[in-house]
């Protein structure tokens, strides 16, 4: 039986991506200048599937208002994971909405076509017998690594205290019809049910079959991470707008000015201004209707939607959520950085600063390489910004 159906699993919030995910879930944050669920539809659309399930459950209104009952006419049902109890869980919300085999994807995270494809074409050498996307990785440790013997998964280890594995789970599974009742049939751990549980299970008396695949897969855990998704982006020419020139992208209804400066990679979104003397790029996305002012140099950076930047600021290794006005001479100089997430300290990581949704700079300010400015916060004229600023403070001189 073909696999016409899948199941994305996008009702996460992605608190690791904090302060960016406090007004949405981390599948609508960008892969450069589109969201990153925009590229998993994509791939499935291009991979043949007819009909998508969207399991939704943080800020599910983000998902549904952008995306709507369809995309690129394939339609789209909508379900609902109140309580985020791990990826078994969010799948089993799905049930009633499917019959048949489907495939289940991460909606959180890049991947290709090629990678849906193959997974699809050696599942339907034996429908009854679960197959799932393997890739190699330097970094496996960071992720779920897995044991193959002679094609089949053996073994799960998530998050291995060991740099010997090289192999993880690449989350594009195609799974028959019972894969529900195996679901239930496992035992929660600590309240949760995650698919990876089940998988285990499974290969304790059955087959899992591994596809090993080479295409693109790029995870962003921590907000850092989106500055490597976008330059993935852009290294594979996935933008979607007219190419201007070689590695330059630029939307139809973008205004650059003969004397801003473009240097690929780089992608313009639509309704976007670029003032003269700009110099965009290398590895710099801009959403859609961003503002770019005169003498302004960013670079190695992605710009959300409605972000303005005032004449003569400099943003290396800056990511901004939507909405955010940083003025006249803002100055990021970039990483590396010591990054504090919650209570965990990441050193030497390649990020700038990163400004959620509506925070606002108000000119001649600067902040240290790794600060995070959380939304709808202030920085008044002058200010030294460091560390971590909360959601809506005021910081004055």
């Amino acid at each position: 039986m073909s696999v016409r159906t899948a199941v994305v699993l996008a009702a996460g919030e992605g608190t690791r991506l904090r302060p960016l995910t406090r007004n949405r879930p981390k599948p609508m944050l960008p892969a450069a200048n589109r969201p990153i669920l925009e590229y998993v539809f994509d791939s499935l659309v291009d991979a043949g599937i007819e009909r998508i399930v969207a399991v939704v459950g943080y800020k599910r209104d983000r998902v549904q208002d952008h995306f709507g009952p369809t995309y690129r006419n394939v339609p789209i049902t909508y379900v609902t994971q109140d309580k985020q109890l791990g990826s078994g869980h969010a799948l089993l919300q799905a049930r009633s909405a499917v019959s048949g085999p489907i495939l289940v994807v991460n909606g959180d995270g890049l991947i290709d076509a090629r990678t849906v494809s193959a997974v699809i074409d050696h599942f339907q050498t034996d429908p009854e017998t679960p197959a799932v996307a393997v890739l190699e990785r330097q970094d496996a440790s960071q992720y779920g690594a897995v044991d193959l013997r002679d094609g089949d998964i053996v073994s799960i280890i998530e998050k291995p205290n060991t740099d010997e594995y090289r192999l993880i789970n690449g989350g594009i599974y195609a799974f028959p019809e019972t894969i529900f009742d195996e679901i239930e049939a496992t035992p929660r751990a600590d309240g949760e049910l995650a698919i990876t549980d089940t998988i285990a299970r499974l290969i304790e008396y059955d087959r899992v079959r591994a596809v090993k695949s080479d295409g693109m897969w790029v995870d962003a855990k921590y907000p850092w991470d989106l500055l490597a998704v976008a330059r993935e982006v852009l290294a594979r020419s996935r933008a979607s707008e007219s190419e201007r020139d070689d590695g330059v992208w630029v939307a139809d209804s973008a205004q650059v000015h003969e004397d801003a400066t473009l240097q690929s990679p780089v992608v313009v979104g639509p309704d976007c201004e670029v003032a003269a003397g700009t110099v965009l790029g290398p590895n710099t996305a801009l959403g859609d209707n961003v503002t770019v002012g005169a003498n302004a140099t960013v670079q190695n950076s992605v710009l959300d939607a409605d972000t303005r930047v005032d004449a003569g600021s400099t943003l290396l290794d800056t990511v901004t959520g939507q909405n955010v006005t940083l003025g006249v001479q803002t100055v990021v100089p970039g990483g590396p950085a010591d990054v504090q997430v919650g209570t965990d300290v990441f050193e030497d990581q390649r990020l700038g600063a990163v400004l959620a949704d509506r925070a606002r700079t108000r000119g001649n300010v600067s902040l240290s390489p790794g600060t995070l400015v959380g939304p709808s916060a202030t920085l008044h004229s002058g200010v030294h910004a460091a560390g971590q600023i909360s959601e809506g403070t005021e910081v004055v001189r």
